[in-house]
C-alpha cells in the first residue's frame, strides 16, 4: 500500500512572486521606456510633411507657376510641343500627376503647348516620289495616299498632282495625297516632224509622246520656206530614243527674214529657300536686250514655269530682291 505526502493547502491558488515578480516588473519597465522614448522622438523628430500636387494641366504657364508656388512646389518646363488642341503657352501635361503626394519644394515637370504651327505647303510638282518624301518628312508632313495619273509628258513616278495644293497653309502632321505620273513608254520612235507647219508638228509630237526641246526660228533669207515650216529636227525621224530625251526643231522665220535665229525653250525656276515670302524677278537676256519674265513675291520652293523666246544666245537670270542668285544659259 502506497503512501502520498500531504499537500500544502497554503500554497494552492497563490502567485509565486519570488519566481515571477522580477520578470514581470522588468517587462513593464521596458514597455514604459519604449513608450516614453517614442513620445520624446515624436516631439523631437515630427513625421515628414507632404503636399498634394495640384492640377496644372489646362492652365497658362504663369497661372501654373502661381498655383505650384502656393502649394510649396516649383515647376520646370520639360518640353514645348506643337498642339492643335491646347493654345500656345498652356500646360498640356505634368509629372508627377495631379493628386500625387510629394515633398515640399519638389519640381513639377510640365509639357507646354507651342500652339498650332502653320506653314505653306511645298510645291512638289516634278519631284520624284523619293524627293517628295524627303521634303515632306523635313516638315513633319505624311504621305497618306499615292495614285497614278495618265501623263506622258512628265517622267514616271514624278509628282503631277498634290493635295493640299502648293502654298496653301498646312500644319505639322497633315496628311498629303500625291498623284504620280505614269510616264511615257520607256522607248519611242521619233516621228517625222519636218516639212509641215509648226502646229501640225506639235500635234504629231504629242501623239507620239515625244518631248520637244528647243524650237529655233531661223531666218533663211528671201528664198526661205514659208513662216512656221519645220525645216530640220534632231534626232532624225525613225530613230529609237529614250522617252525622256528631247527633240529639237528648226523652224523657218519666213521669206525675207534675215538676222539671228529665234529659239523657244521651256524653263522652270525654283525659288530658293527663305523664311518668308521674297520678291523674285526673272529676267531673260538675248540679242535684243533684257526682258522681265516675272516680277512678284513668291514663297520658298515655289516653281515658276516659263516658255521663253530668245533671239540668238541668251541667259535666264533669277534675282531675290536685288541679288542675282542664278544665271542659267538657255
Amino acid at each position: 500500500m502506497s503512501t502520498q505526502a500531504p499537500r500544502d493547502r497554503g500554497t494552492i491558488g497563490r502567485f509565486d512572486w519570488a519566481t515571477w515578480g522580477f520578470p514581470i516588473a522588468l517587462a513593464l519597465a521596458t514597455g514604459v521606456f519604449v513608450w516614453f522614448g517614442k513620445t520624446i522622438f515624436g516631439f523631437a523628430m515630427p513625421a515628414e510633411t507632404v503636399v498634394v500636387v495640384p492640377q496644372l494641366m489646362g492652365l497658362t504657364l504663369p497661372d501654373a507657376e502661381g498655383q505650384a508656388s502656393r502649394a510649396g512646389l516649383r515647376i520646370t518646363v520639360a518640353a514645348n510641343e506643337v498642339s492643335d488642341t491646347f493654345p500656345e503657352g498652356v500646360v498640356m501635361g505634368q509629372q508627377p500627376e495631379h493628386g500625387k503626394s510629394v515633398r515640399p519644394g519638389r519640381a513639377i515637370a510640365l509639357l507646354v503647348s507651342s500652339g498650332v504651327k502653320l506653314f505653306p505647303m511645298p510645291d512638289l510638282r516634278y519631284d520624284t516620289l523619293r524627293e517628295a518624301k524627303i521634303e515632306l518628312a523635313s516638315l513633319q508632313l505624311q504621305i497618306s495616299k499615292t495614285y497614278h495619273v495618265k501623263n506622258d509628258q512628265v517622267r514616271a513616278d514624278a509628282v503631277v498632282e498634290q493635295k493640299p495644293a502648293p502654298l496653301t497653309s498646312v500644319r505639322a502632321g497633315s496628311a498629303v495625297t500625291l498623284g504620280l505620273s505614269q510616264g511615257p513608254p520607256p522607248f519611242i520612235q521619233v516621228p517625222n516632224l519636218t516639212g509641215v507647219d509648226l502646229p501640225q508638228a506639235l500635234a504629231r509630237a504629242g501623239d507620239a509622246h515625244v518631248r520637244l526641246g528647243q524650237i529655233v526660228w531661223t531666218a533663211f533669207g528671201h528664198s526661205g520656206p514659208p513662216r512656221g515650216r519645220v525645216v530640220r529636227q534632231s534626232p532624225a525621224a525613225g530613230l529609237q530614243i529614250d522617252s525622256g530625251q528631247y527633240v529639237s526643231l528648226q523652224v523657218s522665220a519666213g521669206p525675207g527674214e534675215t538676222g539671228y535665229s529665234i529659239r523657244q525653250v521651256h524653263a522652270t525656276v525654283t525659288v530658293p529657300q527663305r523664311d518668308d515670302e521674297v520678291q523674285v524677278r526673272v529676267v531673260a537676256h538675248d540679242a535684243t536686250g533684257a526682258r522681265t519674265m516675272f516680277d512678284s513675291y513668291a514663297r520658298a520652293g515655289q516653281k515658276l514655269d516659263f516658255t521663253v523666246t530668245l533671239v540668238g544666245g541668251g541667259t535666264l537670270d533669277t534675282y531675290l530682291g536685288n541679288d542675282l542668285v542664278d544665271e542659267a544659259k538657255v
